[in-house]
């Protein structure tokens, strides 16, 4: 797995395997993903890496029904590599939810053949959240919580993944 993230990676690279964000494939789409208990937020890159959209929510059931889900899409949409958010606490450290996010990461990559990128995803959901409760929907002046829990995690992910997107096109 590879982690870019200036503030946190001696901590992160103590626990885990890390390679560098230069060492993801060059072409090809990226798929993201925002790990939750229930959900799992997706984004997707566009073939060019310029935008990073969100697609999908899925709803978490077994590894096993996951995974099939997970390589439909990746097959699908020709991803070429994953990134994974990684939830830390304000001050840098290992959340509640953090060891989760490692070991989807590590499944992601031994078990549908992707290298996967760990990037911090500090405060994206709420990003989200602001984000689609101040979107218009139709007459409404604000969208509904309904709406905002049903999009929230492909949102977040694809904060997540334009956040990558953005450092790979500074980065030359």
């Amino acid at each position: 797995m590879m982690l870019w993230n200036e503030f946190t990676e001696k901590k992160i690279a103590e626990t885990m395997p890390t390679r560098n964000i230069e060492d993801i494939p060059k072409s090809g789409r990226i798929i993201a993903f925002d790990v939750g208990e229930k959900t799992l937020g997706v984004a997707l890159s566009s073939p060019s890496r310029m935008i990073g959209s969100p697609h999908k929510t899925i709803q978490r059931t077994k590894w096993g029904q996951d995974k099939l889900i997970i390589q439909k899409l990746i097959a699908a949409e020709k991803a070429t590599c994953a990134v994974v958010g990684l939830p830390l606490s304000m001050e840098g450290g290992e959340s509640a939810q953090t060891q989760s996010c490692l070991s989807f990461a590590d499944l992601i990559e031994k078990e549908c053949g992707l290298p996967v990128l760990l990037w911090d995803e500090r405060l994206t959901t709420k990003a989200a959240t602001d984000a689609l409760f101040e979107q218009r929907q139709g007459r409404q002046k604000r969208a509904s919580k309904k709406d905002v829990k049903q999009h929230v995690d492909s949102v977040a992910a694809s904060l997540i993944l334009q956040g990558v997107l953005d450092r790979l096109r500074f980065q030359g």
